[in-house]
């Protein structure tokens, strides 16, 4: 009864200040870097595609670029790949959900090294303190989500295993150790997790290597509103998407 007066508290707050910057403008901004020594031809140049923002101040502006910079969120440091590195050939992003004070927004960044790779992360931003939000920050119970999480995934390399055995090419392969290696060296958490209008999807890349990508799953455990409601923090305010989503908890 407490959670629920807590809530329709929240809600009211939160409504009382709609139009008031419940989402931002971002502006892409693509530049092209020239390198001054390139080791290659093709590498004489890249680009990056940056996420420029508007929000209702230039300081709360500068706080949300910094959370979802590409330094931040991939560790992208653009002095090496001026110079000795030399990966990068272009970074972008995708606004995946803009509005109830909530960003989410997923950066990409591809490169060729001995053969071509790339990488994406999401992100989402807490629009009214300009910080990237925790799953701490949006939900309770962490255990039990996790645990809700990690059957997805089950579910899904369980279906993956059964797909590759039928592929004619993978007749000798042993899908099972690809999958035993992944969660040795990369334990499924809670971190990556990105909103939109429908709910919430968590983010795991399996790692597979270059050879046997084409075989590695999507990595993407999507849950309804409904189905998150006993996870999600009602007596949180800034979680704004409980204001348009509450009907459907």
């Amino acid at each position: 009864m407490k959670i629920r007066s807590a809530l329709v508290i929240c809600i009211v707050l939160v409504l009382a200040t709609v139009g008031l910057g419940e989402s931002v403008v971002i502006i892409p901004r693509k530049t092209k870097y020239n390198r001054p020594k390139p080791i290659q031809d093709y590498k004489k140049w890249f680009t990056i595609i940056y996420p420029e923002v508007r929000a209702a101040t230039p300081a709360l502006s500068d706080k949300i670029e910094a959370a979802i910079s590409y330094k931040t969120v991939l560790g992208l440091n653009l002095k090496e790949e001026l110079n000795d590195v030399q990966w990068l050939e272009a970074a972008d992003y995708e606004v995946g959900y803009n509005k109830n004070w909530i960003l989410s927004i997923t950066l990409s960044i591809e490169g060729s090294g001995a053969y071509p790779s790339g990488t994406s992360k999401a992100v989402v931003v807490d629009l009214k303190t300009g910080t990237r939000m925790k799953p701490s920050d949006a939900f309770t119970n962490l255990p039990g989500l996790l645990t809700m999480v990690k059957k997805a995934k089950a579910k899904e390399v369980a279906d993956a295993i059964i797909r590759i055995k039928k592929d004619p090419e993978s007749r000798d392969a042993n899908p099972e150790s690809y999958f035993k290696e992944a969660e040795e060296y990369q334990k499924l958490t809670l971190n990556e997790f990105s909103v939109n209008a429908k709910g919430v999807t968590f983010h795991y890349d399996y790692g597979f290597p270059h050879v046997i990508q084409a075989w590695q799953p999507d990595g993407e455990f999507k849950f309804t509103w409904k189905q998150l409601k006993p996870y999600i923090k009602a007596a949180v305010c800034s979680q704004a998407w409980l204001v348009k989503y509450s009907t459907q908890l």
